[in-house]
């Protein structure tokens, strides 16, 4: 029995079958896209890749794929495809990509099934499927899945056994090329194309497709310009044109070369075409002038050509003004106008470049050959030239001359007739008038009037309109006023009031009425301001102002007067009451004279601060703080101008309002305490120094609130001192702190010896604050040893003080020390009631030896030294006539030694040496008292000569 005989159920089923099923079904469901139950793309495409995956499986088990096996499958791949193309005729935008991936299929079956013996040209077809699906992807923007669609099908023609396979070799390389430079790779872009061109020298049609793609990557490097220095586009857009010329040579191209050409011969005119202009416009951005109109040249040789493409007149346009051939581009600008084909924006882009190299003068030929050609845009196209001047031709008076004949001619200014031109109509008004204000910032006062005129011819008469029309002939009176053409500027504002009244016209003509000199009228006009609708009091302030600058007193009075009665009515104002004050006080400081009424108002602003609070009368926040400011500046000025000029009484009293000033608002903790501080202390200087002038003494009353003011100041003086001990005399934080202390001893000195006890205190705290200085301690300590109830305590005390803080300094200055122990002298001869020589005096000369003792000639001064030496040695006769031999021996070798120290007095040492052993021997050997005391002096003399006279 042979097999074929075999019942149904006994039969092998061939290999595979249920894939072929499977490919079967989906084929026909791919190919039943219309029917209503058909499956959706995305399954289609789930079921594909299923079935690729088992198909792969099959083709790699043993024993394989048959060969029947493989020839349906490649029925089945081709029925899919062509479905795939009926889909894509059919449409299915929704799903764009799925079509893709399903069409992809259909080769990647070929290519896991494998090449049946019987199919001729089998590896051209796959590839060809590949190159068609990869060129798909790229449409779609995927050069990613395009390259690799590319790249399988490359190998199946790599060897180009056949013309066939050379053919879709040379086209998959051109698509590899351009997906590699749609990835960036314009390298590998480039190496593809020359490896295509012995494929397509092979004929016409291929060579033509290698220069259109030359062409595609020039443009791209031109547009993209990578960092690769190897891709010039230069380069490649060249290569493309020698391709062209190649294939226009070739014997088999014979049809004709215009862009009419039929299909089925190589159109090469419109690629060579591209290719001049993209290598002029190559050229024209690297600045190669002379090169970009070499390409135009030949562009406009070559025969045939139709109407010229607008970019070829625009790039002459721009090589000529490079090349700075005005001429050349005033012709190829008339050329690129007559050009029917050009669009408007063109030529009015190319008649700004124009206008930019040329400057003003040739904007008025250029508008009206932009007007008779741009039919519907021409005031469009006259706004962009208009605004091309103002750019390019500088703020001089060419470039508003051109302005103003452009804008004032009737031909421009009925180009903007009707309401399809209202935008632009609006542009040319803004135009205009930015341009009049510039000149009117830049005080060409002149040129923005006639700027200004001019824009007022784009301006409509209607309603909406009137606000723009009033502006205008408010900056037309301000420009007029400044050229000092009042009446003609009276003139104006008189048409902007009837425009539209308003705030602003009526102070522009108190304005004119205070230029004229006519106040009365001013002051009329300035009290109906009020009365107009937008009333701001703004205006009334700055009406203070203008008049002031026109030195009008008068007027300016009478504006604050008002203004002050607006506060008084208790009308809502925008503005502080300190403002009007303020501005009265400066009035008032410019006057001579004047302290008292400036007082008079400072003292007003301080009341109504009390009664309303600070932010009530200066304002709020930073505007407040400044106000305050304004008048405790003006208060602290007030009253050094005062002491300056010796006025002491209004010194004291402005100094105690800018006390309160400055404490107003944030208490005394902030940074105005020093300024309180200050105040407060120079206040009562000020009434110390009226006191001694008058020669009358202070009332209980004063003395009262000059403690309490000085009480005060001392609780803000610690926040005041620096940190670090400060030596320097002249420092201000140094001299404040001793003028609080030296004022508040002299009112402690106002009162009785019941004070002493206090005083001693306020000295001691002072020499114990790092801002104390001996020169302070030496002027308090004579100060305290002076006057009707001197306080020797608290002298004592300031001097010894002044004594050892001047010796602990890093550069001691002896002048402070000597004059200190002089005083220190003075002071311990009035303890000495008794007159008993006490040691007292003398301990002051052992601590001046002591102190002078080692230093250079000149240090400690020579006066000082001079009257040390010569009060020792007197004291010594002193008590040689009272018989007092011992205290006369103790002052005659303290004399002796201090004249060992001093230059000045060594004339003197001989005689003084021989009168003391002569003193010895007359008194004879009675025990020396002072000789054995602790730091005395100790001499050897000799000689005998009478007593030297040191007076």
């Amino acid at each position: 029995m042979k097999i074929s005989e075999l019942s149904p159920e006994y039969r092998q089923p061939p290999p595979h079958a249920g894939l072929l099923t499977d490919l079967n079904r989906v084929v026909a469901d791919a190919e039943a896209f219309e029917a209503p139950d058909s499956p959706t793309p995305e399954k289609l495409a789930a079921d594909l890749r299923r079935i690729l995956t088992s198909l792969a499986s099959a083709a790699s088990s043993s024993p394989g794929l048959d060969e029947g096996f493989r020839l349906k499958v490649w029925n089945l791949a081709f029925c899919l495809w062509n479905a795939c193309v009926d889909r894509a005729n059919y449409g299915f935008p929704e799903a764009r990509v799925v079509e893709v991936e399903i069409r992809q299929a259909a080769p990647e079956l070929l290519l896991v099934a494998g090449l049946p013996k019987d199919i001729p040209s089998g590896p051209a077809k796959v590839a060809a499927f590949f190159h068609r699906t990869g060129l798909i992807w790229l449409d779609l923007g995927r050069a990613d899945l395009a390259s690799a669609c590319f790249e399988k099908a490359t190998p199946l023609v790599s060897a180009a056994d056949t013309v066939e396979d050379r053919a879709v070799l040379l086209h998959l390389n051109l698509a590899r090329a351009r997906a590699g430079s749609r990835a960036g790779e314009h390298a590998l872009a480039v190496a593809l194309l020359s490896r295509s061109k012995p494929l397509a020298a092979a004929s016409p049609e291929g060579v033509k497709a290698l220069a259109a793609e030359y062409l595609h990557i020039g443009k791209a490097v031109l547009s993209r310009k990578p960092p690769d220095p190897a891709l010039d586009a230069s380069n490649l857009l060249t290569e493309a044109l020698d391709l062209c010329e190649k294939a226009a040579a070739s014997p088999s191209c014979t049809a004709p070369t215009t862009q009419g050409s039929t299909p089925a011969t190589p159109n090469l005119q419109l690629i060579k075409d591209q290719c001049l202009r993209f290598l002029a416009v190559e050229r024209i951005e690297a600045k190669d002038y002379e090169g970009t109109l070499r390409c135009i040249r030949v562009w406009r040789d070559s025969q045939g050509l139709g109407e010229e493409h607008p970019s070829i007149g625009y790039m002459a346009l721009q090589a000529c003004l490079g090349s700075g051939n005005l001429a050349e581009a005033e012709r190829e600008l008339e050329r690129l106008m007559a050009n029917a084909g050009a669009p408007d924006c063109v030529c009015v882009t190319a008649a700004e470049l124009y206008l930019a190299s040329t400057g003003p003068d040739a904007a008025f030929k250029v508008l009206l050959v932009l007007a008779a050609r741009c039919r519907a845009g021409a005031a469009a196209a006259a706004v962009r030239v208009l605004k091309k001047v103002v750019e390019s031709a500088g703020g001089g008076t060419g470039r508003a001359r051109v302005i103003t004949e452009i804008a004032s001619d009737e031909r421009v200014v009925k180009l903007f007739d009707g309401p399809t031109n209202t935008h632009e109509r609006s542009t040319m008004h803004a135009l205009l008038w930015t341009c009049g204000t510039e000149h009117f910032h830049a005080k060409n006062y002149e040129i923005s009037a006639d700027l200004i005129e001019r824009s007022m011819l784009y301006v409509s008469r209607d309603e909406e309109s009137r606000s723009r029309r009033a502006s205008c002939f408010r900056v037309l009176c301000l420009c007029h006023m400044a050229l000092r053409h009042l009446d003609r500027a009276q003139e104006f504002i008189i048409e902007a009031e009837k425009v539209e009244p308003s705030i602003r016209c009526a102070f522009l003509k108190f304005k004119i009425l205070l230029q004229k000199g006519e106040e009365d009228e001013a002051i009329k006009l300035m009290k109906t301001m009020a009365g107009y609708v937008d009333f701001n009091p703004e205006f009334l302030t700055l009406s203070i102002h203008e008049a002031i600058a026109c030195k009008s007193v008068r007027v300016a009075i009478a504006a604050l007067t008002f203004l002050l009665g607006l506060y008084s009515a208790g009308k809502p104002m925008p503005m502080t009451e300190a403002a009007v004050l303020r501005n009265l006080i400066a009035l008032l400081l410019r006057e001579p004279g004047s302290e008292a009424e400036i007082l008079k108002y400072s003292r007003r602003a301080k009341l109504r601060m009390s009664e309303l609070g600070m932010e009530a009368i200066f304002g709020k926040g930073n505007v407040g703080l400044c106000e305050r400011n304004w008048f405790a500046v003006m208060m602290w000025n007030m009253a050094l101008k005062m002491g300056k000029e010796k006025k002491y009484e209004y010194c004291t009293q402005f100094f105690e309002l800018a006390a309160e000033c400055f404490s107003s608002g944030n208490g005394e903790d902030d940074a105005n305490s020093v300024l309180v501080c200050k105040s407060l202390i120079m206040s009562v200087g000020a009434m110390l120094l009226v006191e001694e002038l008058k020669k009358s003494p202070l009332s209980d009353s004063d003395i009262k609130k000059g403690v309490e003011m000085l009480s005060r100041a001392g609780k803000l003086l610690p926040s005041t001192l620096p940190s670090a001990p400060v030596t320097s005399d002249q420092l201000e934080v140094n001299n404040f702190l001793f003028l609080h202390t030296f004022n508040f001893y002299h009112l402690l000195n106002r009162m009785d010896t019941t004070s002493h006890p206090q005083q001693l205190q306020l000295v001691k705290n002072f020499a114990a604050s790092k801002a104390c200085t001996p020169s302070h301690l030496l002027q308090l300590g004579q100060i305290a040893s002076q006057g009707t109830q001197p306080n020797l305590q608290v002298a004592e005390f300031l001097l010894k003080a002044s004594v050892t803080t001047a010796l602990a300094s890093h550069s001691p200055n002896y002048g402070i020390i000597s004059a200190a122990l002089r005083s220190l002298v003075y002071l311990a001869g009035l303890q000495d009631i008794s007159g008993s020589m006490s040691d007292a005096v003398y301990d002051v000369f052992r601590q001046a030896y002591q102190i002078v003792v080692g230093l250079r000639d000149g240090e400690y001064p020579s006066e000082e030294g001079k009257w040390l030496t010569m009060t020792a040695w007197n004291k010594s006769s002193l008590a040689s006539r009272l018989g007092q031999r011992s205290v006369a021996r103790k002052w005659m070798k303290m004399g002796i030694d201090l004249a060992r120290h001093f230059q000045s007095m060594k004339q003197y040492i001989s005689a003084m040496e021989e009168y003391f052993e002569n003193f010895q021997k007359v008194s004879g050997k009675e025990p020396d008292e002072c000789s054995q005391q602790d730091g005395a002096p100790s001499t050897s003399l000799s000689g005998s000569v009478p007593q030297a006279g040191l007076v």
